[in-house]
């Protein structure tokens, strides 16, 4: 099988080269902007056929320059929430994404890409229909507006494509994500060099730390990927999330207890890591108010529909394997 991964030097992509290797997949043309020549890290280790430049890479495609591709896995996209250029982000999350769309189509090659949460916005509900997709910034837009076009392309499609809304993806080859890394890897800094944890405090109707999200390990994300790339007969919008919210207060616990299980020490409450001053709540910051999601939770049902019962990682054991893989890389 000949596969293309974009975006393949981002967290997604390099745990999808290593997820596509694991099953003897390693005919695979890499595609991203190595501008931050760092990201190089993230695809050191993983077995790859090409690289191209995304600029390089895109035309080419368009001209089916690559011979026979099956499928593409498309994760590359401007994933800065609080990015303000919506010139930029609709030129790389919609219009690449539509012409990418449009080639593989034409050569009747498969399409599984990233979409994300962020098309539900101030929702409060999170299930793939309309009524309740209501962005918040022009990032959420972005990856709604192409949803928009795969929904009305699917009933005429000539080869598989499947958009997956990711929810809060936390896992290793993050690194180089700086403010967008997930909470996980800040908190896991930040108890390195300080000593403790910092939370937001009362927010939104929700107690200090009680905000909740639905965090979902990279190597869930990567399992329902290759779930598809085995099911060819499998095409829509999926939500792609653990199907449980949990508070901030239980990813700051679950980091803190890894550390501790590092050093052999029995884990602790939440309110034993408070008494001990290794969870700090600080005031919500001004620019956040009324662009900051207080609640999300996947409704898998569209997911399960399918056939795909993968079992998700709690906050728990993911953040507690993630933690782990951090204190080796460091």
């Amino acid at each position: 099988m000949k596969v293309v991964v974009t975006g393949a030097a981002g967290m997604i992509g390099a745990n999808l080269l290593r997820g596509l290797n694991a099953i003897g997949i390693d005919d695979i043309i890499a595609v991203d902007d190595l501008s931050d020549g760092a990201k190089y890290a993230n695809l050191a280790g993983a077995s790859i056929s090409d690289y191209f430049d995304r600029r390089d890479f895109y035309p080419r495609f368009e001209r089916a320059e690559f011979g026979r591709v099956d499928a593409v896995l498309h994760e590359g996209a401007c994933s800065d929430t609080m990015e303000h250029d919506g010139r930029l982000m609709l030129d790389l999350n919609y219009r690449a994404s539509k012409s990418l769309l449009d080639a593989c189509q034409a050569q009747r090659v498969r399409l599984l890409y990233a979409s994300s949460a962020a098309v539900y916005g101030g929702s409060e509900t999170f299930r793939e229909e309309a009524a309740f997709e209501r962005p918040l910034n022009v990032y959420g837009y972005s990856k709604l507006l192409f949803d928009n076009v795969v929904r009305r392309m699917l009933a005429s499609a000539t080869a598989q494509v499947a958009g997956f809304r990711y929810f809060n993806v936390y896992g290793p080859h993050e690194q180089h994500k700086g403010r967008m890394a997930s909470v996980a890897f800040h908190h896991f800094k930040q108890l390195k060099s300080e000593g403790r944890v910092k939370l937001f405090g009362p927010y939104g109707g929700y107690g200090a730390g009680e905000q909740a999200r639905d965090f979902v390990f990279v190597d869930d994300v990567v399992a329902v990927n290759l779930w598809f790339l085995a099911h060819p007969e499998a095409s829509g919008i999926f939500n792609v999330g653990s199907g449980r919210a949990q508070p901030f207060n239980d990813v700051a616990a679950a980091v803190v207890n890894a550390a501790r299980a590092g050093r052999a020490d029995a884990a602790l409450s939440l309110a034993e890591i408070v008494a001990a001053g290794q969870i700090e709540y600080i005031d919500f910051p001004p620019a956040l108010i009324g662009k900051y999601q207080c609640f999300t939770q996947a409704d898998l049902s569209r997911l399960r529909d399918t056939g795909c019962n993968h079992e998700f990682a709690d906050v728990a054991s993911g953040v507690g394997r993630y933690a782990a893989a951090l204190r080796a890389s460091a």
